[in-house]
């Protein structure tokens, strides 16, 4: 793991300045907004998509300066979730990665535009940054990946069924379609970007990293749950035990907690299975998996 060690500390730090950078400056008009776009991506989270994003472009051979606008435009979709997720017309959380949730630390209706202008920021990226050396095609197709990924079709519409099953018994199908669109869409979308950044990439190649996107999107998701149990909200950085306290369907709830262990072992199997066809260039990618199970927040 120290290579992993090494490759998370490094990219972090590289994605930190690359939101920084994209990111308006909040002595501009309209300041608050501003501000509070700032205050919800930098300096928090673990980065887990765009570092996936970030190796699926090792693994292809791409070097990290042609990566940064697709892991921008991807982490900023996800706090965008997060802030609306965070609501109390939602989930109703006070604490997001260690610190006040946005709503909390400025206003619910700067929370909802600060969402708002996040997403339309990641598309705008995908649009025009410099940085992408792809095409107007490829640009097309990446905006596409990610404009699915986020709607209703995908992460919206996770959120969608998310909301209209708590009380209820899902079976494990059903459990399992909730978190493909709710926390695995994006995932994918992570690694689908860094794929649609290679020019000519074997169709082969690119079905093969889906798939192992969509192995640790439910992997992640069957981790969080585990946490939501067994951790604490110091460690987590947001509220522990959210889900049983909503009475919301979960892995463990369905499974048990051995069942979701052995399910989120299983996973990982998978996704590395994926990954078959690669040699030393995909070791990042397997060992990205490993850490999703092995985490501790």
């Amino acid at each position: 793991m120290s290579n992993l060690k090494t490759y998370l500390s490094v990219c972090q730090n590289r994605v930190e300045r690359a939101l920084d950078a994209r990111l308006p400056n909040e002595n501009i008009l309209p300041q608050k907004l501003h501000q509070a776009m700032r205050y919800s991506v930098l300096d928090g989270g673990k980065r887990t998509r765009p570092l996936l994003t970030y190796a699926t472009g090792i693994a292809l051979g791409l070097t990290e300066d042609v990566l940064d606008a697709p892991a921008c435009a991807v982490e900023f979709i996800h706090v965008y979730s997060l802030i609306h997720d965070d609501l109390p017309a939602m989930d109703n959380d006070d604490l997001r990665r260690g610190k006040p949730t946005c709503h909390k630390a400025y206003d619910e209706a700067t929370a909802i535009l600060a969402g708002d202008a996040l997403q339309a920021l990641a598309f705008e990226i995908l649009a025009n940054d410099p940085s992408i050396q792809a095409d107007a095609a490829a640009r097309l197709k990446m905006i596409t990946t990610l404009t699915k990924a986020s709607g209703s079709q995908g992460m919206v519409g996770g959120q969608a069924i998310d909301l209209a099953s708590v009380g209820t018994k899902l079976n494990l199908p059903e459990l399992e379609n909730m978190h493909i669109h709710k926390t695995g869409a994006l995932i994918r979308a992570s690694v689908n970007l860094a794929a649609l950044s290679k020019p000519d990439l074997n169709p082969a190649i690119a079905k093969n990293l889906d798939h192992y996107a969509k192995c640790i999107g439910l992997s992640f998701q069957v981790k969080d749950d585990i946490l939501d149990v067994e951790s604490d909200t110091a460690t987590l950085g947001k509220t522990q035990g959210k889900d049983v306290d909503n009475d919301k369907p979960t892995y463990p709830a369905l499974l048990g907690m051995a069942g979701a262990k052995q399910k989120a072992q299983e996973l990982h199997e998978q996704a590395v299975e994926s990954l078959s066809s690669f040699g030393s260039e995909a070791n990042l990618l397997r060992e990205l998996s490993l850490y999703i199970i092995e985490r501790t927040h």
